[in-house]
């Protein structure tokens, strides 16, 4: 690289990989005034045909903090339960969110709004642009890259590698993907129907077989399905598909028109390390996972809401401890995504009588059994997620914090609003427990991620509860007096 070292950076943070995980990041970085640049090696306008199309309870909640959910809805279709095969049922309309269901939407919609949001807030977004190498010291990383016009080096002091499975960010760094492969080549197929499917999303597991039917909501559905081992390079036919459909699903609904067709190892892998010096891996480049579930996008979008704040305090001075957090915390959860992805994926899979049986089994607990009805939607939704309270502080801090409605003001009428600011939210009580007088903000110590006092906002709660609550810009307690819980 040609570039000189002490030259100054061209950018503060560089995000290679422009899908769900590096816009949400650098739509943030670049609304808390992070200089952003993203690298994307698809052409601009070239759709992202994945296989994402399942947007969870708690991604909803991410994307409501940012104003975007309530676009994102009417764009798919609300489902109630995630079917995880067939007779077996996870309900989500008991959660306690403000989005009790799974939206069915294509990737390409939550990356649109994703998008605007990022330029509208300043970000840098460069297609056609393919990294080929990259280098970094103390003071920043440099990365060599080709695009239309020719090879060019960049630097910025941080990298974030949001580049997927075949990370090239991974890659250059040198850093392993341990895991294992556990079904080589699954199909992936767009197709239009002649006879749609009476149920939103459509999941059948036969004899170890397995097929899924999902809209995309404009004609157009995806199907993945399994049956026997092929070559990963073995073409996708119009009549293979229908043969699969017809032997998982009991019928191939009339598809015709392949618009798409490809396959796919599910791969059960997760890199040691989230940081390596100053580039940072989030979403499927630090852990890969099956698509059973449908946790992938929602676990890289959560990845990168979580990053945003802690590379934003970092780069205003923040003690490095911030930023060690995102490995602290998303780790675990990446870790615990592969399992429970791969424990459905199993047991779907699962031949002959002792398939069936285990397949009963958990059809009846999920419709007999409260608590695990209740922990399986927690988990599928990501409601669940909270973070291990650091050593010294109230038990409640890393939890997530609920959708608390608030005493409308500048802020908003809900807390998710009020995290519209990007920033820390402090919240206070309602009255002054003495004459009822509105309270005066309250003092809150500054947390790891707040540099001064002006990274908060104070609003004030609509209950009667006495707590005071500092919140994290992710939606996580960072800071209560509270002696009880807020739920």
């Amino acid at each position: 690289m040609s570039r000189p070292a002490d030259a100054p950076p061209d950018t503060d943070v560089l995000v290679v990989g422009a899908g769900p995980t590096g816009l949400l990041l650098a739509g943030d970085l670049a609304g808390a005034g992070v200089r952003v640049t993203v690298l994307e090696k698809r052409p601009a306008g070239l759709s992202n045909l994945t296989r994402a199309f399942a947007v969870h309870a708690r991604t909803l909640e991410v994307l409501d903090a940012r104003g975007l959910a309530d676009e994102l809805v009417p764009t798919g279709t609300p489902v109630r339960a995630v079917r995880v095969f067939e007779g077996a049922e996870v309900p989500l309309d008991a959660l306690p969110s403000r989005f009790p269901l799974v939206l069915v939407t294509p990737q390409y919609e939550v990356e649109r709004l994703l998008r605007r949001r990022a330029l509208d807030a300043g970000a840098r977004l460069l297609h056609d642009h393919r990294v080929t190498g990259l280098a970094q010291d103390e003071g920043g990383v440099r990365v060599d890259v080709t695009g239309p016009d020719g090879a060019r080096s960049l630097a910025g002091a941080w990298l974030v590698g949001t580049d997927g499975v075949r990370s090239t960010v991974r890659d250059a760094l040198g850093v392993p993907f341990p895991g294992r492969t556990v079904i080589r080549a699954m199909i992936l197929a767009d197709v239009r129907l002649d006879r749609p499917p009476p149920d939103v999303l459509t999941v059948a597991s036969r004899d170890g077989d397995l097929g899924f039917l999902a809209p995309f909501g404009d004609g157009w559905y995806r199907f993945i399905g399994w049956r026997g081992e092929r070559d990963l390079d073995d073409p996708v036919t119009l009549d293979e598909v229908r043969d699969v459909a017809r032997a998982t699903l009991g019928d191939d609904h009339g598809m015709h028109d392949l618009r798409y067709g490809d396959r796919f190892a599910a791969d059960e892998r997760q890199v040691r390390d989230y940081r390596s010096g100053r580039v940072l891996l989030a979403g499927d480049a630090a852990h890969a996972h099956s698509p059973a579930g449908g946790m992938g996008m929602n676990t890289g979008l959560q990845d990168a809401a979580n990053l945003s704040w802690r590379l934003a305090a970092t780069l205003r001075g923040a003690d490095a401890a911030v930023l060690d957090g995102y490995q602290a915390e998303r780790h675990p959860v990446g870790a615990a995504v592969v399992r429970a992805s791969g424990g459905i994926l199993r047991l779907a899979t699962l031949g002959g009588r002792r398939g069936r049986v285990a397949r009963g089994a958990v059809a009846t607990a999920l419709a007999h059994v409260p608590p695990m009805r209740r922990r399986g939607a927690l988990l599928v939704s990501g409601i669940g997620i909270s973070y291990r309270a650091p050593t010294g502080a109230h038990p409640q801090v890393g939890q997530r914090v609920p959708d608390l409605a608030l005493v409308p003001g500048p802020h908003g009428e809900r807390l998710a609003e009020a995290l519209r600011a990007g920033r820390f939210v402090l919240v206070v009580p309602r009255r002054d427990e003495h004459d009822g007088v509105t309270a005066p903000p309250a003092r809150a110590p500054l947390t790891p991620g707040e540099t001064d006092a002006a990274d908060r906002v104070t609003v004030r709660r609509s209950d009667d509860r006495r707590s005071v609550l500092l919140v994290r810009p992710d939606g996580h307690l960072a800071w209560t007096d509270a002696s009880g819980r807020e739920r």
